[in-house]
């Protein structure tokens, strides 16, 4: 059988066949397998949500290839920055506007910062904002806030999810393989860790995200076992919303003579993602990395999601994307009409906001 005809037949795909795909030629022909499937599982449905990131420190413990000299800086390094408390309200106030729904908030390990410092963040997010969606922490940083209490990750979540956790964004997971993740992101947790994070936090009834960096020194091979190992999980837990490729943006970090990653790359790995990802419900085609007119077009190669709105996001804009800080309500919602697809503006866990979409 082939793999087109597995497709149409809901069959899964073997790494074997994610690898063929990655090597076809025909990108309209993947496309249109990769559309066929979204199609089935969205509709002509694109989510987008109003969200702002906090970024509430640059400050890193970790040697990490991706960030150093980008955005992260070492403890006492120039340019190091950590957001006061009062400094995040002061921020949050001013960018909130009722119609936003999600606070998406990652930084640096930063060793200076007691665990109380992200309770006390999000209890004062939730208190001042009560109907804002805080997603917050991705597993490395979860991870470390484990290493920094000394207690078990389970009583870290818990007592995150007290002071207003809601789901967790899918950033760290950059590579998963064993041979490319230690050159990439050498000091950061392994790839099996950042999974078994994941499972506990999707056991303790938390939902996330799953993100793929690529475009850097990873095999397809990579890839494709990346997808598979989060396939696995998926089946085991059910607690992934979405899966967000992410372009490497190599200016400014130590790969900077690394070309960026083409259109056709971008696209094929948005049409793998969704081929392989059987058993995801969105993929996301994040504007931020690949454009926002790359990002429209990936809508018919297998994407139905675009992200949010955004402002202010630092980490992927300090490696030198060359995308604008935010989009309007308005200028999201044409990019996806103007692709032909019906624009559904939703929160972090993909329920329908204000009006009925149409």
């Amino acid at each position: 059988m082939s793999i087109a005809e597995k497709v149409h037949c809901g069959e899964r795909l073997s790494f074997e066949e994610g690898v063929e795909l990655y090597r076809m030629n025909d990108i309209v022909a993947l496309g249109r397998l990769a559309n066929h499937v979204r199609e089935q599982l969205n509709g002509n449905f694109t989510y987008y949500n109003v969200n702002r990131h906090i970024n509430y420190t640059n400050v890193c413990v970790i040697d990490c290839q991706l960030c150093q000299g980008a955005y992260a800086r070492k403890p006492g390094e120039d340019g190091g920055y950590t957001m006061q408390l009062e400094q995040v309200f002061r921020f949050a106030e001013k960018e909130y506007s009722d119609s936003l729904t999600e606070f998406h908030i990652v930084g640096g390990l930063n060793p200076e910062l007691p665990f109380t410092y992200y309770l006390d963040l999000l209890r004062g997010l939730k208190s001042r904002f009560p109907s804002v969606h805080l997603k917050a922490f991705t597993m490395v940083e979860l991870d470390f806030f484990a290493k920094i209490t000394r207690k078990p990750l389970e009583w870290v979540i818990n007592q995150l999810r007290d002071a207003g956790l809601g789901s967790c964004p899918g950033g760290g997971a950059e590579i998963f393989a064993e041979r490319a993740r230690p050159l990439i992101a050498g000091h950061k947790i392994s790839g099996t860790r950042w999974l078994d994070v994941a499972r506990t936090v999707h056991r303790m009834g938390i939902r996330s995200n799953a993100t793929m960096l690529y475009g850097h020194i990873e095999t397809l091979e990579e890839r494709v076992d990346h997808m598979i190992r989060l396939r696995d999980l998926q089946d085991e837990t059910g607690g992934f919303n979405c899966f967000i490729p992410l372009a490497f943006h190599p200016e400014h970090t130590v790969y900077a003579h690394l070309p960026v990653t083409t259109g056709m790359d971008d696209l094929k790995t948005i049409a793998v993602s969704r081929l392989m990802l059987d058993n995801f419900p969105h993929i996301k085609a994040y504007w931020v990395t690949l454009t926002p007119a790359l990002a429209q077009i990936a809508l018919r190669f297998g994407a139905d999601d675009l992200d949010g709105t955004i402002i202010e996001e630092r980490i992927i804009h300090g490696a030198g994307t060359p995308t604008t800080p935010g989009l309007t309500r308005s200028q999201m919602e044409k990019l996806i009409r103007d692709a032909g697809r019906i624009p559904v503006e939703r929160d972090t866990l993909y329920e329908f906001q204000g009006r009925t979409p149409q």
